[in-house]
């Protein structure tokens, strides 16, 4: 063999051994989260695996050997979701405040379940990587009520700069079933400065009912900060002029990871001229995940 075709046989061999320790690496360096049909959670690197168990490679609790047949979900962690050796979980709901939309975008094929105070429920879905559609009730037919609040909520998401400016344009479209009345609802339009779990947003939005619109529009004023690895601080603000007479709405709360679902629990505070005392009403809701989509490391 002369010296030439040894060494195109080297530089094969070297590239060879070059992918395989690379193909090692990747699969050693994979960090795991499995989540059981129990609800235990196990995060670590695989170690071994068979067709029955998976053993995984954990910090708090060492080796642990799952049996496959009770997984519910399992889903390869980013490494950017790790601050400080503390697995940081993704926001189960980044494309919203408390209730109001920002400009961000399910992932296609992504959804959620949204319920606020028992009675509004709400499912969203990704159909496209910048446009979903969410679907809700009220179910008041089950308090005796002759007639159900419906609506749907299209929603186009347009990426300025990646993680860091988005706008959205859609539309709040609700009708009362049972009811010959028109439809209602509101027209919007956001602009978020900010990645997925610290951003301000600015919105407007033109209510309309019975084919009229408002003269004015609503302003919108949302924040996001995330204060821990399952904490954020919400803060969902508005302004409504309606008849030529201002007020304003405050909010301060919070979101917590627990699992993968995430509890909103907020004060709102009403700003009227003329109120002689301050009152603050109470906001309880929480967000699920529907299916496997959402695993940026949740």
């Amino acid at each position: 063999m002369n010296r030439t075709k040894r060494c195109i046989v080297f530089i094969l061999l070297l590239l060879i051994s070059v992918a395989h320790l690379k193909s090692q690496d990747v699969q050693e360096d994979n960090v795991y989260r499995i989540i059981t049909r129990q609800g235990n959670e196990f995060i670590g690197t695989v170690v071994s695996e068979n067709q029955d168990v998976i053993v995984l490679k954990t910090t708090a609790f060492g080796e642990v050997t799952i049996r496959k047949e009770d997984i519910r979900r399992q889903v390869i962690i980013s490494a950017d979701r790790f601050k400080d050796g503390e697995f940081w979980p993704d926001n189960p709901q980044s494309t919203r405040y408390l209730w109001t939309p920002n400009g961000y975008a399910l992932e296609k094929g992504e959804a959620y379940y949204q319920n606020i105070w028992v009675l509004y429920n709400q499912v969203s879905l990704g159909v496209t990587e910048n446009f979903s559609i969410s679907a809700g009730l009220i179910p008041t037919l089950l308090l005796g009520a002759e007639a159900m609040p419906l609506w749907v909520v299209p929603k186009f998401s347009i990426p300025i700069e990646k993680n860091k400016v988005n706008m959205s344009a859609g539309a709040f479209i609700g009708t009362v079933a049972g009811e010959e009345t028109g439809g209602f609802g509101i027209a919007f339009g956001t602009l978020t400065l900010g990645d997925r779990d610290n951003n301000v947003n600015l919105g407007l939005g033109w209510g309309f009912a019975d084919g009229r619109w408002a003269d004015f529009p609503v302003i919108n004023l949302g924040i996001m900060y995330r204060v821990s690895p399952r904490g954020y601080f919400i803060s969902e603000n508005y302004y409504i002029n309606l008849f030529d007479e201002g007020f304003g709405i405050i909010s301060a709360g919070g979101r917590r990871i627990i699992g993968t679902v995430g509890l909103d629990f907020a004060l709102a505070i009403p700003l009227v001229a003329g109120m002689d005392r301050l009152i603050a009403l109470p906001f309880l809701g929480f967000t699920v995940p529907l299916n496997g989509k959402h695993s940026r490391g949740n």
